[in-house]
């Protein structure tokens, strides 16, 4: 999980002084030197450390906090807002040309994942309504241009590509005007890496750079590399001129230093998170949401818009209609599993709830395999008992455990589950009609 180490710290730290109604200069720096430590041991730059502890202390011992009626609170806001600004401050997103095609150049060391970024950076324009073309100007790792093109058939995004033999110049010259004759209005050149920064790699991209004049160069870096990730950062910014960074395998950095010291070094925002293998698993990055990721105040806003993205409205409304005329059986509940599992891993949704912090998820048994016999369990059973749960009797089960590869004990679980749910549907429904909130717009089976 992002942050884990360091947001579990972090949280015990702000924990001690948060109901505290009197602070004083000796608390704050007790808690300075515990965050000071925090930041350090999640490989966080010294000297952006250094900064920032200074920053929050001179403001915590300042007239806001101790003459405020609630100067425990009035501490945690101050560190959430410097967190905030030490990670951008604002949402930084892609500058697009007003004359299409907009052209994005993605550079980086080989090996942070340049490729697949470009691919999920396509999908995630896609949808946003634009209308992308990949471009494969990586001539020399094997399969680089097979990779890209993979990508692309998965994603219905087209490929241009020139083969191996072609210059990347040549090649990047020649996609801009397949674009401007294609109608493509956004443009992804993915380009070569090194396993090392090296001026044969500098002067390749530069020339690509000068020939095809892009809007934005995004550096695509792994989070998991730590310092290095800052390093090279700083060096590709000195070298070529970057505009973003894209930061790759964030939610397998447990310690978050890239993300917090990398805005601080180069001056140039994170516009873009990696959080998982999936090809939509690219977020735009915010830093107030990633803020209050850290502290433990979840993140409701990216929660509402992963349900938006899984959760069809009309498929809602027939949902709201069937709970309240107590139509609901097997094949809805087997429906909201599955868009339940479109959202991603159950632990990396619970973790966007406010107030939930790494123990609380730990102690949470999120059973992911639970789910999975769930599903299979249901799928054993055939159309007139997914529609009435009532027949399933003793060989019925005996019959839909051998067929799930589940036991008996599973297959009750399942339908009590199943009762309980609809009990708890009805309740919100009766609540809905008195005039009350009811469930809301998206219902989760659990």
């Amino acid at each position: 999980m992002v942050f884990e180490g360091l947001s579990s710290k972090l949280q015990e730290t702000l924990k001690k002084i948060r109901g505290a109604g009197r602070v004083t200069e000796k608390d704050v720096k007790e808690m300075m030197r515990e965050v000071r430590l925090a930041l350090l041991e999640a490989d966080v730059n010294f000297k952006v450390v250094k900064d920032f502890i200074n920053r929050v202390s001179e403001r915590c011992v300042g007239q806001e906090v101790l003459e405020s009626l609630t100067p425990g609170q009035q501490v945690i806001k101050i560190v959430n807002e410097e967190l905030i600004e030490l990670m951008g401050g604002t949402q930084s997103r892609i500058n697009f040309s007003p004359r299409p095609p907009t052209i994005i150049m993605m550079v980086g060391l080989q090996g942070s994942g340049k490729t697949t970024a470009s691919g999920k950076l396509a999908n995630l324009l896609r949808k946003q309504g634009k209308r992308p073309l990949l471009v494969a100007c990586d001539v020399y790792r094997p399969a680089a241009i097979k990779q890209l093109e993979v990508l692309g058939s998965q994603l219905n995004v087209p490929v241009f590509s020139m083969g191996d033999k072609i210059s990347p110049v040549d090649i990047a010259k020649a996609a801009i005007e397949h674009a401007g004759t294609g109608g493509f209005d956004t443009v992804i050149i993915d380009t070569a890496g090194r396993l090392h920064i090296d001026e044969e790699l500098m002067d390749e991209l530069y020339n690509i750079k000068n020939a095809v004049k892009p809007h934005e160069i995004l550096l695509v870096v792994d989070a998991m590399t730590g310092q290095d990730a800052v390093n090279v950062a700083e060096s590709f910014n000195e070298k070529l001129g970057i505009d973003g960074i894209v930061l790759t395998k964030l939610d397998s950095d447990t310690r978050g230093g890239a993300a917090l010291s990398v805005r601080a070094i180069t001056g140039k925002p994170i516009k873009f998170a990696g959080t998982g293998e999936k090809l939509n698993d690219l977020e735009p990055f915010f830093p107030d949401r990633m803020a209050s990721r850290i502290l433990g105040m979840g993140d409701v806003l990216s929660l509402i818009e992963k349900a938006q993205e899984s959760f069809d409205e009309k498929k809602a409304l027939e949902l709201e209609r069937k709970m309240r005329s107590q139509q609901f059986n097997f094949n809805d509940y087997l429906e909201q599993l599955e868009q339940l599992k479109s959202m991603g891993p159950l632990d990396k949704i619970l973790g966007m709830l406010p107030g939930m912090n790494d123990k609380m998820l730990k102690s949470i048994s999120v059973d992911e395999k639970k789910l999975a016999r769930t599903e299979a369990i249901i799928k054993s059973m055939t159309k007139k008992e997914r529609l009435d749960p009532s027949i399933i009797n003793a060989s019925r089960r005996r019959r839909i455990a051998a067929g799930s590869g589940t036991s008996i004990q599973e297959v009750n679980r399942v339908l009590r589950d199943f009762e309980e749910m609809k009990k708890m549907m009805k309740m919100f429904s009766d609540m809905g009609k008195r005039g009350k909130k009811g469930f809301g717009r998206f219902r989760m089976p659990f």
